[in-house]
């Protein structure tokens, strides 16, 4: 049987030492061409901010800080905060129901998050201004007491109110899913221990699960509020003075549509780029755990630290 010499097909010799061997780095065409071409765009794109005369700077500079769009800038700030915080609550019960042993409390979660993630949110908001149409008057009675109260839907159906509930219902449709997620997350051996330790079930949730499960509810969180502040501007069609309905306001009568749509984009953008800070930091302190053991040096030090601590003597 004959051994087959290998062909050399680098030009070099077989015999050349390691040490002279030149590592050529491969070259990657493909990614010079999407430079070049994102660079250009990036340049015809500045050309054309910078030398366009219908953006106005200095008009979109004038309308920056004017009293106007600060109040609806303030106004965009409550409604997300308070639809935020109304929408984690509701989304937290929802999910809670959708992982409990209970059917019929699952099938009326699944309902709900399949009700208000398919329709779409401006459609709800119509209809929740437009609620006095079904019911002209709220009440309450109480048989052999008579009616305790009675309202016109229309004296607290108000703008603000109608976006309130319909985007905070909207919204929880959403969270409900990623807090249900989060939950499943988390390994289910630890509520099996929990429960041996003799833990009701609320206790199990609020001192074991949920704590864990923050860490995978919080990005998705934080990407969802991001998306319900611009949401918001959809309150327009329901004549509640945001941020972009004062805009439009301000250019229906002075025609200056572009600078006040650069003044709204801006302001968007900035409260964007500070929640996504906010993000950021909420990520990193939930998931301290996690920088620990993947940081070398601070297992290190805390195994050098602990081994000192263990050799003082008493």
């Amino acid at each position: 049987m004959s051994l087959v010499e290998p062909k050399n097909t680098t030009g070099l010799p077989l015999d050349l030492p390691v040490e002279e061997l030149v590592v050529v780095p491969r070259r990657r065409y493909g990614i010079w061409i999407g430079i070049a071409i994102a660079m250009l765009f990036a340049f015809f794109i500045g050309k054309a901010f910078a030398t366009n005369p219908a953006f106005d700077w200095g008009t979109a500079a004038n309308y920056l800080f004017h009293p106007s769009i600060m109040r609806g800038l303030g106004k965009t700030l409550l409604l997300t905060v308070v639809i935020m915080a109304a929408a984690i609550v509701i989304g937290t019960i929802i999910a809670i129901m959708r992982v409990s042993p209970s059917a019929v409390l699952q099938t009326f979660a699944s309902a709900y998050v399949w009700f208000f993630r398919g329709v779409p949110a401006l459609i709800q908001l119509i209809f929740w201004f437009n609620l006095s149409l079904l019911f002209r008057t709220a009440s309450l009675s109480i048989p052999g007491i008579g009616t305790v109260f009675s309202v016109n839907t229309n004296d607290f159906m108000t703008p603000f109110v109608s976006a309130v509930v319909a985007l905070s219902l909207c919204e929880a449709g959403y969270l409900a899913e990623i807090i249900r997620a989060g939950i499943k997350s988390v390994p289910h051996g630890q509520f099996e221990a929990a429960s041996g330790l003799g833990m009701s079930y609320r206790q199990i949730l609020r001192r074991i699960i949920l704590p864990q499960a923050m860490r995978f509810i919080v990005p998705p969180t934080g990407n969802e509020a991001i998306s319900l502040l611009k949401m918001t501007s959809l309150v327009t069609f329901i004549a509640v003075d945001d941020l972009f309905y004062t805009a439009q306001s301000i250019y229906a009568r002075t025609f200056e549509t572009i600078p006040l749509l650069i003044v709204v984009a801006f302001w968007y953008l900035f409260v964007v780029t500070v929640m996504s800070i906010g993000q950021h930091f909420l990520e990193r302190y939930y998931g301290r755990s996690d920088r620990r053991q993947e940081n070398p040096l601070i297992r290190l030090l805390q195994s050098m630290l602990g081994s000192r601590k263990g050799s003082v003597q008493p």
